[in-house]
């Protein structure tokens, strides 16, 4: 492996002249190349245009032949699009011409060398103490859980960071087109989607994992991002004692990312009525955690709402237990994920779960079975 990086890194000096210092420095989250002769970073959550470019057409293309070698793929004309991880971790895509119309396109989400915890969310502002302390209790209650969000508002990075909820001692599986999640936890298999070779044959999808995943004997298993049909194949596994899965979803409202979900299991090919579909996935989701990413570049967590079952029209049905108050006069950064007042429907439960010694800024959210009788 070191050999390896070792390669990749007098690679990236050579043919990557144009973006290494970007590739360096760690303020830059994302670079994005648009043909040879625009090159734009993401830093701070802000698009910036550089004055970089590459020397022509070619000087990128040798780049990025340089970057599928690496990862075993081909720059052919028959691959437009290739999706890979590099060595350093990093999640690369490449849009070739002439799909790509100003020429080859290219998007490198670099990865972080620092880890970024919960301690780090209330700091930033992004989380609050309260809505912390409930949601580690959720993950201990194994809860299953959909971080919801657009693209580049860090789903992925609060999935990261939720995950670290969870205590030591359990089996976790995690599933990934593009491996980018680092759990702590000393017992986790990582297994990422594998395409076919040369000749189609070999590789296994996410789906496939998904299943194989099931006989694996796993406490929680962690889908990095559901698209297709292995969205039905996580329903149905929660629904039969797979507590505590988590998983990302594309939405911009906790009620859409349910409606993405449902979307995304009639892609299975199950000849399955709407409506039983629908209480399935309302049945196996218990809480959405809404996450945006705003003008100023700040993203936030903007709801944490529990699932409920449908409502009387067939529809799916949210309440809202944390969500983003912004001071009268003040701005979206100075806003707050409060609680709403509502109490979740398993507000019992951290009592009988040996949750009780946990609780200290959520004290009213939750209802001691033993106060209660007496």
């Amino acid at each position: 492996m070191d050999n390896l990086l070792n390669l990749y890194q007098a690679s990236i000096t050579h043919f990557f002249k144009p973006i290494k210092e970007f590739l360096e420095d760690d303020s830059v989250s994302e670079i994005m190349i648009n043909g040879h002769e625009e090159i734009y970073i993401e830093r701070g959550g802000k698009l910036e245009l550089t004055d970089c470019r590459f020397d022509d057409a070619q000087a990128l293309e040798s780049a990025l032949k340089n970057i599928a070698q690496f990862v075993g793929k081909r720059l052919i004309p028959e691959n437009q699009s290739i999706e890979a991880r590099l060595p350093d971790g990093s999640r690369v895509h490449i849009v070739q011409a002439p799909s790509a119309r100003k020429g080859a396109c290219v998007a490198i989400r670099k990865f972080s060398k620092h880890k970024l915890d919960v301690s780090r969310l209330i700091e930033s502002g992004s989380l609050s103490e309260e809505a912390a302390e409930f949601l580690t209790i959720a993950v201990g209650l194994a809860k299953n859980i959909i971080v919801s969000g657009g693209t580049g508002s860090g789903k992925t990075t609060l999935l990261n960071c939720i995950s670290s909820m969870i205590l030591e001692g359990e089996r976790i599986i995690v599933l990934e087109d593009s491996s980018e999640l680092q759990l702590q936890q000393s017992h986790v298999v990582p297994f990422e989607v594998t395409p076919p070779g040369r000749n189609g044959l070999g590789g296994i999808s996410m789906r496939e994992l998904f299943r194989a995943s099931l006989r694996m004997r796993p406490d929680r298993i962690i889908v990095g991002e559901c698209r297709g049909g292995e969205s039905l194949d996580m329903i149905q596994a929660m629904n039969s004692g797979h507590g505590g899965s988590m998983s990302t979803a594309h939405a911009n409202t906790p009620r859409d990312a349910l409606t993405r979900l449902e979307v995304m299991c009639l892609m299975g090919d199950v000849d399955i009525p709407l409506s039983a579909l629908r209480a399935q996935v309302a049945s196996a989701i218990d809480l959405v955690i809404q996450i945006s990413r705003f003008h100023s570049g700040a993203r936030k967590i903007t709801h944490i709402s529990e699932v409920l079952p449908l409502g009387d029209d067939g529809h799916y049905a949210v309440k809202d237990l944390f969500n983003l108050q912004v001071p009268e006069g003040g701005s979206i950064d100075q806003g707050v994920l409060t609680w709403t007042g509502n109490e979740p429907g398993f507000k019992t439960e951290p009592f009988m779960y040996g949750f009780r010694d946990t609780i200290k800024f959520t004290k009213e959210l939750w209802a001691d079975p033993a106060s209660q009788g007496s």
